[in-house]
């Protein structure tokens, strides 16, 4: 087997937040998420779109105000793996691979279910209130949180 094939947990377990983005309706930013337990066995994935029985295009995935934005509508990727939890599984101790640095709002939810450690990929919105809040909030609650480095994960679909 080829040495460059073979995928560590990280890599492994990236890849799978990776894949599970491309679900995603959303035509700007996809965003996938794998939750894991100690002994690196997925506990849920979920990835950003409409909520439950509400077609994704019955609502908009515009940018826009008022009703017209997608903001009041989409459950981000974190949000479903910690709701999609099999079988009301705990997700304390848990660590959570995800594709975009998590927002403030999902980030009090992590905490809540008690995740141990946030493993992203893209911080693209650093500079934001939002995402400072989150770096903030998971420090008080001594959640560990570090980027992903490993092999560039890449999925091709045709």
């Amino acid at each position: 087997m080829n040495e460059k094939a073979i995928l560590n947990w990280d890599e492994y377990f990236m890849g799978m937040a990776v894949l599970s983005a491309l679900r995603s309706k959303d035509p700007s930013t996809k965003v996938g998420a794998v939750i894991v337990n100690d002994e690196n066995k997925v506990v849920s994935i979920g990835y950003n779109g409409m909520p439950r029985n509400i077609a994704d295009d019955d609502l908009t995935w515009n940018k826009g105000e008022g009703l017209d934005s997608k903001y009041l509508y989409v459950c981000h990727a974190e949000l479903n793996a910690i709701l999609n939890a099999r079988n009301g599984s705990s997700l304390a101790n848990c660590r959570v691979y995800v594709t975009l640095f998590p927002c403030n709002e999902c980030t009090k939810a992590l905490i809540q279910v008690g995740v141990k450690e946030v493993i992203y990929l893209d911080d693209k919105y650093a500079d934001t209130t939002g995402t400072q809040a989150s770096k903030k909030m998971l420090e008080l609650a001594g959640i560990k949180v570090r980027q992903y480095v490993g092999k560039n994960v890449e999925i091709k679909v045709d």
